[in-house]
Protein backbone atom coordinates (compact mmCIF):
# COMPACT_ATOMS: atom_id res chain seq x y z
CA UNK A 1 0.00 0.00 0.00
CA UNK A 2 1.55 3.22 -1.09
CA UNK A 3 2.34 5.68 2.11
CA UNK A 4 0.32 8.69 3.15
CA UNK A 5 2.71 11.83 1.77
CA UNK A 6 1.60 13.80 4.74
CA UNK A 7 2.04 11.13 7.56
CA UNK A 8 4.21 11.69 10.71
CA UNK A 9 4.90 8.17 12.09
CA UNK A 10 7.27 9.51 14.44
CA UNK A 11 5.45 12.21 16.14
CA UNK A 12 5.77 13.74 19.70
CA UNK A 13 5.56 16.97 21.59
CA UNK A 14 7.28 17.85 25.51
CA UNK A 15 4.64 18.77 27.84
CA UNK A 16 4.68 22.50 28.28
CA UNK A 17 3.44 22.75 32.00
CA UNK A 18 6.29 21.20 34.56
CA UNK A 19 5.28 20.71 38.11
CA UNK A 20 7.33 19.95 40.80
CA UNK A 21 6.62 16.93 43.39
CA UNK A 22 4.64 18.96 46.79
CA UNK A 23 6.50 18.98 49.85
CA UNK A 24 4.37 19.02 52.55
CA UNK A 25 4.79 20.80 56.22
CA UNK A 26 2.55 21.72 59.31
CA UNK A 27 1.73 24.78 60.83
CA UNK A 28 -0.62 27.10 62.58
CA UNK A 29 -2.84 29.30 60.44
CA UNK A 30 -2.15 32.44 62.63
CA UNK A 31 1.84 31.47 61.95
CA UNK A 32 1.43 29.95 58.85
CA UNK A 33 4.55 31.44 57.31
CA UNK A 34 6.54 29.21 60.13
CA UNK A 35 6.11 25.85 58.65
CA UNK A 36 8.05 22.65 59.56
CA UNK A 37 8.25 19.43 57.44
CA UNK A 38 5.40 16.29 57.70
CA UNK A 39 7.17 13.35 58.31
CA UNK A 40 5.26 9.53 57.10
CA UNK A 41 4.86 7.66 60.68
CA UNK A 42 4.34 3.51 60.25
CA UNK A 43 1.49 2.08 62.04
CA UNK A 44 0.86 -1.26 62.42
CA UNK A 45 -3.14 -2.26 62.55
CA UNK A 46 -5.82 -5.09 63.14
CA UNK A 47 -8.24 -4.89 61.42
CA UNK A 48 -11.53 -6.72 60.80
CA UNK A 49 -12.13 -8.34 57.78
CA UNK A 50 -14.83 -6.65 55.27
CA UNK A 51 -14.68 -8.41 51.95
CA UNK A 52 -17.37 -10.51 50.09
CA UNK A 53 -17.23 -14.01 51.08
CA UNK A 54 -17.98 -16.77 49.26
CA UNK A 55 -21.69 -18.30 49.34
CA UNK A 56 -21.12 -21.30 51.46
CA UNK A 57 -19.31 -19.03 54.34
CA UNK A 58 -21.42 -15.85 54.60
CA UNK A 59 -24.48 -18.29 54.74
CA UNK A 60 -23.36 -20.62 57.47
CA UNK A 61 -23.21 -18.60 61.09
CA UNK A 62 -20.87 -20.70 62.28
CA UNK A 63 -18.17 -20.26 59.22
CA UNK A 64 -19.04 -16.74 59.49
CA UNK A 65 -18.02 -16.46 62.94
CA UNK A 66 -14.57 -18.12 62.08
CA UNK A 67 -13.52 -16.16 59.63
CA UNK A 68 -14.37 -13.09 61.53
CA UNK A 69 -12.17 -13.72 64.34
CA UNK A 70 -9.37 -13.90 61.61
CA UNK A 71 -7.36 -11.21 62.58
CA UNK A 72 -6.88 -8.46 59.26
CA UNK A 73 -3.32 -7.31 60.23
CA UNK A 74 -1.77 -4.62 58.34
CA UNK A 75 1.13 -2.59 58.16
CA UNK A 76 0.48 1.39 56.89
CA UNK A 77 1.88 4.48 55.97
CA UNK A 78 -0.35 7.45 57.57
CA UNK A 79 0.69 10.76 57.77
CA UNK A 80 -0.67 13.59 59.99
CA UNK A 81 -0.20 17.03 61.48
CA UNK A 82 1.08 17.50 65.27
CA UNK A 83 -1.42 17.95 67.81
CA UNK A 84 -0.59 21.96 67.67
CA UNK A 85 -0.93 22.14 64.03
CA UNK A 86 -4.06 22.91 62.22
CA UNK A 87 -2.94 24.05 58.70
CA UNK A 88 -1.17 22.23 56.04
CA UNK A 89 1.71 23.81 53.43
CA UNK A 90 1.43 22.03 50.31
CA UNK A 91 4.69 24.06 48.25
CA UNK A 92 5.54 23.25 44.94
CA UNK A 93 6.83 24.90 41.67
CA UNK A 94 5.37 25.60 38.41
CA UNK A 95 7.54 25.91 34.81
CA UNK A 96 5.33 26.84 31.77
CA UNK A 97 6.89 26.40 28.69
CA UNK A 98 6.87 27.83 25.25
CA UNK A 99 7.32 26.07 21.44
CA UNK A 100 4.15 24.46 21.26
CA UNK A 101 4.43 25.53 17.69
CA UNK A 102 7.40 22.86 16.85
CA UNK A 103 7.36 19.03 18.12
CA UNK A 104 9.99 17.43 19.50
CA UNK A 105 9.88 15.07 16.83
CA UNK A 106 8.19 14.59 13.50
CA UNK A 107 9.58 12.64 10.74
CA UNK A 108 7.46 14.48 7.79
CA UNK A 109 7.88 17.75 6.69
CA UNK A 110 4.67 17.82 4.98
CA UNK A 111 3.04 17.39 8.24
CA UNK A 112 5.13 20.03 10.52
CA UNK A 113 4.46 22.69 7.93
CA UNK A 114 1.00 22.27 8.39
CA UNK A 115 0.64 21.57 11.55
CA UNK A 116 2.77 24.71 12.37
CA UNK A 117 0.75 26.94 10.42
CA UNK A 118 -2.46 25.59 12.33
CA UNK A 119 -0.99 26.44 15.65
CA UNK A 120 0.42 30.10 14.41
CA UNK A 121 -3.69 30.15 12.93
CA UNK A 122 -4.92 29.28 16.73
CA UNK A 123 -2.18 31.74 18.68
CA UNK A 124 -3.40 34.42 16.22
CA UNK A 125 -6.76 33.93 17.04
CA UNK A 126 -6.82 32.98 20.56
CA UNK A 127 -3.54 33.76 22.68
CA UNK A 128 -4.14 31.10 24.39
CA UNK A 129 -6.39 33.39 26.91
CA UNK A 130 -8.96 30.20 27.64
CA UNK A 131 -5.98 27.70 28.56
CA UNK A 132 -4.47 30.14 30.19
CA UNK A 133 -7.33 31.48 32.35
CA UNK A 134 -8.49 27.35 33.21
CA UNK A 135 -5.06 26.42 34.35
CA UNK A 136 -4.49 29.71 36.65
CA UNK A 137 -8.01 28.82 37.63
CA UNK A 138 -7.08 25.83 39.25
CA UNK A 139 -4.16 27.26 40.79
CA UNK A 140 -6.26 29.46 42.34
CA UNK A 141 -8.88 26.82 43.86
CA UNK A 142 -6.59 24.66 44.68
CA UNK A 143 -7.50 21.52 43.33
CA UNK A 144 -4.04 20.27 43.47
CA UNK A 145 -4.99 19.46 47.20
CA UNK A 146 -7.18 16.47 45.88
CA UNK A 147 -8.46 14.91 49.02
CA UNK A 148 -6.61 17.49 51.40
CA UNK A 149 -8.93 19.93 50.08
CA UNK A 150 -12.12 18.60 51.46
CA UNK A 151 -13.21 19.60 55.00
CA UNK A 152 -11.09 22.65 55.24
CA UNK A 153 -11.93 25.84 56.78
CA UNK A 154 -9.37 28.14 55.35
CA UNK A 155 -7.40 28.04 52.08
CA UNK A 156 -4.55 30.83 51.00
CA UNK A 157 -2.93 29.74 47.77
CA UNK A 158 0.33 31.89 46.93
CA UNK A 159 1.35 32.31 43.83
CA UNK A 160 4.62 33.95 43.05
CA UNK A 161 6.24 34.47 39.69
CA UNK A 162 10.12 34.33 39.88
CA UNK A 163 11.59 35.13 36.27
CA UNK A 164 14.32 37.95 36.49
CA UNK A 165 13.05 41.56 36.16
CA UNK A 166 8.88 39.99 35.99
CA UNK A 167 8.28 38.99 39.20
CA UNK A 168 5.18 39.17 40.50
CA UNK A 169 2.43 37.50 43.33
CA UNK A 170 -1.26 36.64 43.39
CA UNK A 171 -2.64 35.48 46.51
CA UNK A 172 -6.08 33.55 46.41
CA UNK A 173 -8.95 32.58 48.85
CA UNK A 174 -9.79 29.28 47.34
CA UNK A 175 -12.52 28.79 48.98
CA UNK A 176 -14.43 31.55 47.08
CA UNK A 177 -13.67 29.67 43.26
CA UNK A 178 -15.35 26.67 42.22
CA UNK A 179 -13.83 23.48 40.77
CA UNK A 180 -17.25 22.59 39.13
CA UNK A 181 -17.03 25.03 36.27
CA UNK A 182 -14.34 27.76 35.12
CA UNK A 183 -17.02 30.49 34.93
CA UNK A 184 -15.03 33.05 36.49
CA UNK A 185 -14.21 36.89 35.65
CA UNK A 186 -11.50 37.54 38.92
CA UNK A 187 -8.96 40.39 38.57
CA UNK A 188 -6.11 38.48 39.78
CA UNK A 189 -7.09 34.91 37.76
CA UNK A 190 -7.47 36.61 34.63
CA UNK A 191 -4.15 38.83 35.14
CA UNK A 192 -2.31 35.03 36.31
CA UNK A 193 -3.66 33.50 33.59
CA UNK A 194 -2.66 36.25 30.79
CA UNK A 195 1.00 35.13 32.19
CA UNK A 196 0.46 32.00 31.59
CA UNK A 197 -1.04 32.23 28.08
CA UNK A 198 1.41 34.15 27.42
CA UNK A 199 4.72 31.93 28.12
CA UNK A 200 2.37 29.15 25.87
CA UNK A 201 1.94 31.25 22.91
CA UNK A 202 5.76 32.11 22.80
CA UNK A 203 8.04 30.19 21.06
CA UNK A 204 10.86 29.63 23.41
CA UNK A 205 9.59 31.76 26.61
CA UNK A 206 8.94 30.61 29.82
CA UNK A 207 7.57 31.62 32.87
CA UNK A 208 8.64 29.82 36.79
CA UNK A 209 6.05 30.13 39.39
CA UNK A 210 6.40 29.19 42.79
CA UNK A 211 3.08 27.89 44.59
CA UNK A 212 2.42 27.69 48.18
CA UNK A 213 -0.74 26.35 49.80
CA UNK A 214 -2.64 26.75 52.90
CA UNK A 215 -4.93 24.79 54.28
CA UNK A 216 -6.66 25.08 57.66
CA UNK A 217 -7.63 21.26 58.41
CA UNK A 218 -7.88 20.87 61.91
CA UNK A 219 -5.25 20.50 64.83
CA UNK A 220 -3.64 16.65 64.43
CA UNK A 221 -5.83 15.91 61.53
CA UNK A 222 -4.97 12.91 58.55
CA UNK A 223 -3.07 14.33 55.58
CA UNK A 224 -3.01 12.70 52.79
CA UNK A 225 0.53 12.31 50.49
CA UNK A 226 0.87 10.61 46.94
CA UNK A 227 0.00 6.73 47.68
CA UNK A 228 3.11 4.62 46.12
CA UNK A 229 1.82 2.10 43.15
CA UNK A 230 3.62 -1.27 44.44
CA UNK A 231 3.83 -3.72 41.79
CA UNK A 232 5.39 -6.45 43.18
CA UNK A 233 3.63 -6.63 46.94
CA UNK A 234 4.73 -10.49 46.72
CA UNK A 235 2.73 -12.75 49.51
CA UNK A 236 5.01 -11.30 52.51
CA UNK A 237 2.61 -10.71 55.73
CA UNK A 238 5.27 -8.72 56.75
CA UNK A 239 5.12 -5.89 53.78
CA UNK A 240 3.20 -2.53 54.25
CA UNK A 241 -0.28 -2.64 52.10
CA UNK A 242 -0.03 1.21 52.11
CA UNK A 243 3.10 2.80 51.15
CA UNK A 244 2.85 6.90 50.87
CA UNK A 245 5.61 8.97 48.77
CA UNK A 246 8.28 11.30 50.76
CA UNK A 247 11.16 12.68 49.57
CA UNK A 248 14.21 12.97 52.12
CA UNK A 249 12.11 12.32 55.13
CA UNK A 250 9.53 14.63 53.91
CA UNK A 251 5.49 13.87 52.77
CA UNK A 252 4.90 14.71 49.51
CA UNK A 253 3.16 14.21 46.37
CA UNK A 254 3.68 13.02 42.92
CA UNK A 255 4.08 15.84 40.32
CA UNK A 256 1.93 13.78 37.91
CA UNK A 257 -0.81 14.08 40.43
CA UNK A 258 -0.17 17.64 41.13
CA UNK A 259 -0.31 18.38 37.08
CA UNK A 260 -3.14 15.90 36.71
CA UNK A 261 -5.26 18.58 38.78
CA UNK A 262 -3.81 21.13 36.74
CA UNK A 263 -4.92 19.88 33.60
CA UNK A 264 -8.22 19.03 34.51
CA UNK A 265 -9.57 21.84 32.39
CA UNK A 266 -12.29 19.54 29.87
CA UNK A 267 -15.61 20.65 30.23
CA UNK A 268 -15.88 20.23 26.15
CA UNK A 269 -16.49 16.47 26.24
CA UNK A 270 -20.15 15.47 25.25
CA UNK A 271 -21.93 14.36 28.69
CA UNK A 272 -20.59 17.26 31.08
CA UNK A 273 -24.01 19.24 30.19
CA UNK A 274 -25.65 15.67 31.73
CA UNK A 275 -26.38 16.81 35.65
CA UNK A 276 -26.85 12.91 36.28
CA UNK A 277 -23.47 11.81 34.37
CA UNK A 278 -21.32 14.52 34.06
CA UNK A 279 -17.77 14.10 36.44
CA UNK A 280 -17.42 17.91 36.02
CA UNK A 281 -14.20 19.18 34.75
CA UNK A 282 -11.37 15.89 33.60
CA UNK A 283 -7.98 15.56 33.29
CA UNK A 284 -7.14 16.75 29.42
CA UNK A 285 -6.81 12.85 28.36
CA UNK A 286 -7.02 11.65 24.37
CA UNK A 287 -9.77 9.46 25.21
CA UNK A 288 -11.20 11.07 28.09
CA UNK A 289 -10.13 8.29 30.68
CA UNK A 290 -11.15 8.61 33.91
CA UNK A 291 -9.27 6.00 35.81
CA UNK A 292 -11.99 5.78 39.51
CA UNK A 293 -14.80 5.62 37.38
CA UNK A 294 -13.73 3.40 34.82
CA UNK A 295 -14.91 5.41 31.84
CA UNK A 296 -13.75 6.98 28.62
CA UNK A 297 -15.64 9.87 27.99
CA UNK A 298 -14.42 10.87 24.38
CA UNK A 299 -14.37 7.82 22.28
CA UNK A 300 -13.69 7.37 18.69
CA UNK A 301 -16.67 6.15 17.81
CA UNK A 302 -18.58 9.55 18.70
CA UNK A 303 -15.60 11.23 16.90
CA UNK A 304 -14.81 13.20 20.14
CA UNK A 305 -11.23 11.75 20.94
CA UNK A 306 -8.44 13.73 20.17
CA UNK A 307 -6.99 12.20 17.07
CA UNK A 308 -10.19 12.36 15.66
CA UNK A 309 -9.78 16.42 15.70
CA UNK A 310 -6.07 16.71 15.59
CA UNK A 311 -5.86 14.28 12.05
CA UNK A 312 -8.14 17.00 10.53
CA UNK A 313 -7.03 20.30 12.35
CA UNK A 314 -3.15 19.23 11.93
CA UNK A 315 -3.81 19.10 8.22
CA UNK A 316 -5.55 22.62 7.85
CA UNK A 317 -9.24 21.29 8.25
CA UNK A 318 -10.84 23.97 10.57
CA UNK A 319 -12.91 21.85 13.30
CA UNK A 320 -16.72 22.44 14.06
CA UNK A 321 -16.38 24.56 17.71
CA UNK A 322 -13.46 26.64 19.15
CA UNK A 323 -13.88 24.32 22.53
CA UNK A 324 -12.55 21.46 20.06
CA UNK A 325 -9.54 23.41 19.37
CA UNK A 326 -8.98 24.53 22.63
CA UNK A 327 -9.15 20.54 23.58
CA UNK A 328 -6.80 19.61 20.56
CA UNK A 329 -4.16 22.31 21.54
CA UNK A 330 -4.15 21.43 25.69
CA UNK A 331 -3.46 17.76 24.62
CA UNK A 332 -0.52 19.36 23.08
CA UNK A 333 0.39 21.44 26.22
CA UNK A 334 -0.15 17.91 28.17
CA UNK A 335 2.37 16.29 25.37
CA UNK A 336 2.65 12.74 24.44
CA UNK A 337 3.83 10.63 21.74
CA UNK A 338 1.23 10.71 18.65
CA UNK A 339 2.28 9.25 15.57
CA UNK A 340 0.31 7.54 13.38
CA UNK A 341 0.86 4.60 10.67
CA UNK A 342 1.86 5.72 7.46
CA UNK A 343 0.52 2.58 5.91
Amino acid sequence: MAKNQDTASVLAFEKKLVPSDGYMYGTQWEKRNEALPLQLIEKSVRGTISNRLKAAIKNDPVKLNAEVEKANLQTVDACALAPEQDTLKLNFTLKVLGGVQQPSACNNVLFKQSYSSAVRDYTAKTGFKELGKRYALNLANARFLWRNRVGAENIEVQVKALNKDAQQTWIFDATQFSTKHFNCDDSQVIELGERIAKALASEDDFLMLEISCYAQVGKAQEIYPSEELVLDKGNSKTKKSKILYSVNDIAAMHSQKIGNALRSIDTWYPEFDDAEATAGPIAIEPYGAVTNLGKAYRTPKDKQDFYTFFDKWARGTELERDEDEHYVMAILVRGGVFGESDK
